[in-house]
């Protein structure tokens, strides 16, 4: 399972995942699929009545949200984030590259119905984006790595607190007191697992304590779902107040079902989409503001903002990264692919010949990116090759 974990391998599941969802429902099979999909399973006893695809994105996706926030709580605490003059210039690089495809898409659909959808385009695919840059990039420095990992947890963190306050519904405040109760409890128990604790464990079995968290998970996702707030918000909620140690043990167990089962699933689903039968002048506004803003905004944004930002922090970083590295990261920013098509499906939930278009231009424009990427990456990386500044085999970083 170790390959799982593999930057390279869960790009390329994803991307594989992807094509085959659009490939298969644009075939004789795509109705049924599709039929599959909408499929629902009702719970109504318990106040839950999901499709298929919404158990996919609603449910499972918050075991990928849970990586991301024990992830992002680990840089946080002891990683690349723990320090202002760590976080400053990658926090402001990445908000660059959240502020341009946002305006970018604004601009196109000004006007419009679909004008909300412009948090498609602002989200960066952290494991897409290290996976390319760990396949091209054997001779790209350590610092611009680095950067790219900040710069990517802080985008995914911008895109948690999007989900969480523009799609949110009307909340009901007994289900949030009732998943703020689990959420604490979960908390609590997990720091039974702490390595100091073993005194605890050592006259006790370990797996009461893992099934008790399992238990108060699900009851976390249950409330959160009932309280109107996107599910996949508990899985962020769980992983920042999880105990870090067994948190990384939990991430190391998890990893490769969500880059293994969890995110190509995902992915299949979100990709099954038929290409409408229309030409490009027919097109929703928000098509060309999504295919624009992720290639062209992501790179724009971070590369200004990361300039701008580089001379505002040149005393408290180190190195300052050179417009090359910028533009390097900038191309991987525009990566958006699993983020991306979980906004497109909440941001146009009911307009669904408008999701399917905003599906394909996200498909579109991280394509566009991935190539784009992988020659900027491949093409900065052989500078460096030449130069003598060797930086080791790529893949240093987990997720």
């Amino acid at each position: 399972m170790n390959f799982l974990r593999s930057e390279r391998w869960a790009a390329g599941l994803l991307l594989i995942a992807a094509a085959l969802g659009l490939l298969l429902a644009n075939t004789a099979a795509g109705p049924a699929l599709l039929d599959a999909k909408n499929a629902h399973l009702d719970l109504s006893w318990i106040g839950l009545d999901l499709s298929v695809g919404h158990w996919i994105s609603d449910g499972l996706l918050a075991i990928f949200f849970f990586i991301v926030a024990v992830e992002l709580k680990r840089e946080l605490v002891i990683g690349e984030l723990n320090s202002l003059s760590k976080a400053l210039l990658p926090a402001i690089a990445a908000v660059g590259g959240v502020i341009v495809p946002a305006l970018i898409f604004l601009g196109f659909t000004a006007g419009t119905p679909t004008v909300d959808g412009w948090p498609i385009p602002t989200a960066t695919d952290i494991a897409f984006a290290l996976g390319v840059l760990a396949v091209f990039g054997t001779w790209i420095p350590t610092r611009v790595r680095v950067f790219l990992l900040a710069l990517a947890v802080l985008d995914d963190l911008i895109a948690i607190l999007i989900i969480a306050f523009f799609f949110t519904s009307d909340a009901n405040l007994a289900s949030i007191g009732f998943a703020g109760i689990a959420i604490a409890l979960f908390g609590a128990v997990s720091r039974i697992m702490k390595p100091r604790s073993a005194w605890i464990l050592a006259r006790r079995p370990q797996w009461p304590i893992v099934l008790l968290l399992v238990v108060l998970g699900v009851l976390t996702w249950y409330f959160v779902y009932r309280s109107g707030v996107h599910a996949t918000i508990a899985g962020v909620a769980l992983g920042l107040v999880m105990s870090r140690r067994p948190g990384g043990r939990a991430v190391h167990a998890l990893e490769p079902w969500s880059n293994g089962v969890i995110l190509p699933l995902f992915a299949f689903s979100a990709a099954m989409v038929a290409v409408p039968q229309v030409s490009p002048s027919e097109l929703d506004p928000a098509f060309w503001g999504i295919l624009v803003g992720l290639p062209v905004g992501k790179i724009v944004g971070i590369v200004i903002a990361g300039g701008l930002g580089g001379l505002v922090a040149r005393r408290r970083s180190g190195t300052p990264l050179t417009l090359g590295d910028l533009l390097v990261v900038g191309t991987l920013g525009g990566i958006g692919f699993t983020v991306s098509l979980l906004m497109n499906e909440l941001a146009f939930a009911a307009l669904p010949g408008v999701a399917d278009e905003g599906t394909l231009a996200v498909l579109l424009g991280s394509g566009i990116a991935i190539v784009a990427s992988g020659v900027a990456v491949g093409v900065r990386s052989a500078q460096y090759k030449r130069s003598g500044a060797q930086a080791g085999p790529g893949g240093a970083f987990s997720r």
